[in-house]
């Protein structure tokens, strides 16, 4: 680690959540060529602009909802063989305990175990798109349906493990970083872009990354990714040149 409702509560409900980072990378894998993913307006190893995050900090209250709009992503094209793309936006550093988070006086320790927070999760993209604009999977706060949309077959992320008011079932699309703001260490977030040999994963629901990932295995041809960082922890905001 995957708002007008409720903002505060939902900002301690979103302890977890990462931050966004894009910019120029590539992953390369034994047999699996590269993709080479561009996030607009976001820089190599720099951090996520606060548009595209749902939290951003404020002078009371530590942190307030933010734009929470998707970026901006585009992808070189996969190899011979590709039938669709998928793009997975994974928080690796969440924490797997809350007692201190978002809490006065305390703060969330840079050695406490971490784990993965899901916020995004689109599946099936066809082969003919090679780029998503910003704005594509959010717009703002609120609940987004999970299901087919323009750009392919969108999956659940884990802000509605957290229980949503007001939002029954799964949360689909693009939701951005909220890290805790006394968390110690920044989180890293890695967007994913996929080219895979078959058009449909044959996914459906409310469908999770882990889900995706098991229904690509041995299928993919080609992947990329771009990892950036965020925090809301103004000391840990110094260190990394954030005003």
């Amino acid at each position: 680690m995957r708002h007008a409702w409720r903002p505060l509560r939902s900002l301690v409900l979103l302890a977890a959540c990462g931050s966004i980072l894009g910019g120029f990378g590539t992953v390369r894998a034994a047999g699996v060529a590269a993709l080479t993913v561009t996030v607009s307006g976001i820089k190599p190893g720099g951090v996520i602009p606060r548009a595209f995050a749902y939290c951003v900090p404020a002078k009371q209250g530590h942190v307030t909802s933010g734009p929470n709009r998707s970026p901006a992503i585009k992808w070189s094209k996969g190899p011979a063989g590709t039938a669709s793309y998928a793009i997975i936006m994974d928080d690796p550093d969440a924490p797997t305990v809350f007692d201190t988070a978002n809490k006065e006086g305390q703060i969330v320790p840079a050695d406490l175990k971490r784990g993965d927070f899901y916020h995004w999760v689109l599946v099936d993209v066809p082969p003919s798109v090679t780029g998503l604009p910003e704005g594509a999977e959010s717009t703002g706060h609120g609940g987004k349906p999970v299901g087919p949309t323009k750009y392919g077959l969108r999956g659940a992320n884990s802000v509605g493990d957290f229980g949503r008011p007001g939002t029954k079932g799964p949360t689909g699309g693009y939701d951005g970083p909220c890290p805790p703001w006394n968390d110690a260490i920044p989180h890293h977030y890695h967007f994913g872009v996929y080219a895979v040999d078959v058009r449909s994963l044959g996914l459906s629901g409310g469908f999770t990354i882990p889900d995706a990932l098991r229904a690509m295995q041995g299928h993919v041809l080609a992947k990329g990714e771009v990892v950036g960082v965020y925090t809301l922890n103004p000391d840990v905001a110094k260190t990394l040149g954030i005003k």
